[in-house]
């Protein structure tokens, strides 16, 4: 063959070597693998999973709220000993800002411009929202407008906004969000909440303003009155189906229940006070709660053949002792040592899989049976009341275990504790302490706003209170003084010390 011609050929087939290959080239140099967006409906979902309390739950809201109770320190140290444990107090911070609102904020960021998205950003903005409040009612002031903005537009030392402003923020969201919101258009199906419905979002954001507006009572009861009316007026939550609930499942366990669980299984019990409310009142949820292991003299004799889930049984352990002298006051009381107290029951309502409720129908109805006590709204307090009340019972049937309770038991004791004409204040905010159970933050929140119920300081000597009877916030992480300290030590210079007894803007005398 002529060697100019097998050149010739030897040129072409190389020239369409090369073409074939640059026609691929994106396709062969591209990672299958790789995510190149992400769904905004899963980083709803993990801003939703990152949000339910964790241990910290137990060292300091519970323990503040007369709840629960370890005379264990270590670890544990915190509101049992009315101390300061920064490895504790930053929780909430670190579930907030690197979890929640950094995959809210981005995802709100990447897709508010496509109108095909709007449902989701309007779900994001109300996820947000719950997510400020958390936040900004544990430490006061917090980054929020430039909060999760890092990646995005590189703000790495976000500023501090006052709560003021961020309440007022907040509200706004809500309204604007819930007014957004188009069964018409786009849904995300897979939202772990309701699957994409838009009336329940419509309603737990409508709900979650009635929270936030009841937060202003005491600073600002005129924007209170009038977000508390808009969010009634909305509609609320209709029945325990519209409840804000992550369910938990062997591959995403409840944190609380794990170290219940774990670890922490002998050393958290059912303190005195919320046990003798129950008692006090013949309330049938207190079977369902506790549990004791009657004649326990060690953590090992904490098993289901000494378990005793009676009424009569159930003996709240006291605050104001730690483990060098809780056991000589239990003594003193009959029982064989400090693991004779009552638990919670780590079968039911503290297993490993039992569910975390954030927002709830009952929760819902006592605000709005106290924006109706205050004249805000128009209704039948009572019947609202009653409502609340059985909207937690009927709640228990979500739980593991043998938890439901009787529609008979349920009747008896609302015919046996009715609303009375004044002490509704006090008697729907007892109620809402027990409805929060488990969700500290809230009941913590809604303690300090309302003054109910009436508790009694922990006794413990020596404490970092600085003449304070209870905690009123937590503290900022040291590692905020490390990279973020002129904002932090500007927060500080406004709201006060950065001690546990500085009150929230809202949380006035």
């Amino acid at each position: 063959m002529n060697s100019k011609y097998i050149k010739l050929v030897a040129s072409v087939v190389v020239i369409l070597m090369f073409a074939s290959c640059d026609k691929g080239f994106d396709e062969l140099n591209t990672n299958p693998v790789r995510l190149t967006s992400v769904d905004p409906t899963f980083q709803l979902n993990d801003a939703i999973i990152a949000s339910v309390p964790t241990y910290n739950n137990l060292t300091y809201e519970t323990t503040i709220v007369r709840q629960m109770f370890t005379p264990f320190t270590g670890v544990g140290t915190g509101a049992n000993l009315n101390q300061d444990n920064k490895s504790q107090t930053e929780q909430n911070w670190n579930r907030v800002y690197p979890n929640t609102m950094k995959e809210l904020v981005d995802g709100i960021e990447r897709n508010k411009e496509d109108p095909e998205m709007s449902n989701i950003v309007n779900m994001m903005r109300i996820w947000k929202s719950w997510a400020a409040i958390w936040a900004t009612d544990t430490y006061g002031d917090v980054p929020f407008t430039e909060a999760g903005k890092g990646f995005l537009e590189g703000t790495s030392f976000p500023t501090y906004d006052t709560q003021e402003s961020i309440y007022d923020n907040v509200l706004n969201e809500l309204s604007n969000a819930v007014a957004a919101l188009d069964p018409g258009k786009r849904i995300a199906d897979q939202d772990i909440f309701y699957g994409g419905d838009i009336d329940q979002w419509k309603r737990l954001g409508n709900s979650l303003m009635l929270r936030a507006a009841m937060r202003l009572v005491k600073v600002d009861p005129g924007k209170a009155q009038n977000f508390a009316a808009q969010a009634i007026n909305g509609g609320l939550m209709l029945t325990n189906a519209d409840n804000a609930v992550v369910y938990h499942t062997p591959e995403y366990r409840n944190p609380v229940g794990t170290n219940l669980n774990g670890g922490q299984a002998p050393f958290y019990y059912m303190d005195r006070e919320f046990v003798n409310y129950l008692k006090d009142r013949n309330d049938p949820r207190l079977t369902r709660i506790a549990v004791r292991y009657i004649g326990a003299q060690q953590e090992g004799d904490q098993i289901e053949a000494n378990a005793d889930r009676s009424f009569d049984a159930q003996v709240g352990i006291p605050q104001g002792f730690d483990v060098s002298d809780i056991n000589p006051q239990a003594e003193s009381e009959g029982l064989a040592s400090l693991y004779d107290y009552s638990q919670l029951d780590r079968l039911r309502l503290g297993g490993p899989e039992a569910p975390s409720f954030l927002v709830t129908l009952s929760q819902t109805l006592l605000l709005k049976a106290e924006a109706i006590v205050r004249g805000w709204a128009s209704g039948d307090a009572a019947a609202e009341y009653a409502a609340a009340i059985r909207a937690n019972m009927e709640q228990f049937s979500d739980w593991p275990g043998d938890t439901d309770i009787s529609t008979e038991e349920i009747d008896a004791y609302i015919s046996a504790n009715p609303l009375e004409a004044g002490k509704e204040i006090e008697q729907i905010n007892g109620q809402y302490w027990i409805s929060s159970l488990l969700n500290g933050p809230e009941a913590w929140a809604n303690f300090r706003r309302s003054g109910f119920p009436v508790l009694e300081p922990n006794p413990y000597p020596g404490n970092d209170l600085n003449g304070e009877p209870f905690i009123r916030r937590l503290t900022y992480p040291d590692a905020e003084y490390t990279v973020n300290r002129a904002n932090l030590e500007a927060a500080v210079a406004r709201q006060g010390a950065d001690n546990l007894s500085t009150r929230v803007w809202w949380d006035t005398q």
